[in-house]
């Protein structure tokens, strides 16, 4: 063994302690909700406020922004991936250059332009600006460049179109990466606050997080039933992670990106 490196068991050890220290502060807010009045906790913050139709909102939301994201994702990668057209490259970096620029930079524009489509406080400002994603354009873009030439033009002579070989080769091809694009645009829109906080008014647009910030600010003394709520608004995220965390080492393994 190479100085320096570690077992399989060593390795296995350090990713547990690893995973045990990042849960701490989910452990901690676990044990804070069940204080005083254990599961009942969750059963009033629940009822306090509207949080099934905050659920349903952002369930609704994320879907519907997620599966924009991986259409338009999709194919802007695989034309950047497989195409020859003219200033490919340079358009590419100025879509890059768009992932430096905070958020609040340009959240006035986008008010002024959803005001004038007369988009505010409708479910199409909360939808409609994030079925785009630079960052999952980047990931499936590398992915799809590690795809040899060969399999275009082995399908090619099979009569596939360049659609046809995107639905048939190459998305087949990209399921972890897929995934991974799938998890951080939940994660995303799941924890999406400030954004749906300016262009929405109305308590039956009120996504989740934005339910919980009302939440708190109702009951800033009770720990306990703010801990239960902020409990049930993490738990899906978390157990999606869990679930999906072999896709997410296995894209950025494919797609050629070095931790």
């Amino acid at each position: 063994m190479k100085p320096g490196s570690l077992s399989g068991a060593g390795q296995h050890v350090l990713l547990v302690a690893g995973s045990l220290v990042m849960m701490l502060p989910f452990i901690w807010m676990i044990a804070t909700s069940l204080e005083q009045g254990g599961f009942a906790n969750y059963v009033e913050a629940w009822s306090r406020v509207a949080f099934g139709r905050y659920f349903l909102n952002t369930i609704m939301v994320t879907s519907l922004t997620v599966l924009g994201v991986l259409i338009t994702s999709c194919l802007a990668a695989y034309a950047f991936a497989t195409m020859e057209f003219r200033g490919r490259s340079v358009l590419f970096l100025l879509f890059l250059s768009t992932m430096m620029v905070p958020q609040p930079v340009y959240l006035a524009p986008s008010y002024v332009i959803l005001s004038r489509l007369r988009w505010i406080d409708t479910y199409m400002a909360l939808i409609v600006p994030w079925t785009a994603n630079v960052f999952s354009i980047f990931l499936l873009r590398q992915h799809f460049m590690t795809l040899p030439r060969s399999l275009y033009e082995a399908a090619t002579l099979d009569g596939c179109g360049r659609l046809e070989y995107l639905w048939r080769v190459v998305l087949p091809l990209s399921r972890s990466v897929i995934a991974t694009v799938i998890l951080f645009n939940v994660i995303g829109s799941w924890n999406s606050f400030m954004w749906p906080l300016v262009v929405t008014h109305s308590e039956e647009l009120r996504v989740l997080q934005v339910g919980l910030s009302y939440f708190n600010q109702e009951l800033s003394s009770n720990y306990q039933l703010l801990m239960a709520a902020s409990t049930f608004c993490t738990l899906p995220l978390l157990l999606m992670f869990v679930l999906t965390q072999k896709q997410i080492v296995a894209s950025y393994a494919r797609s050629g990106i070095k931790s």
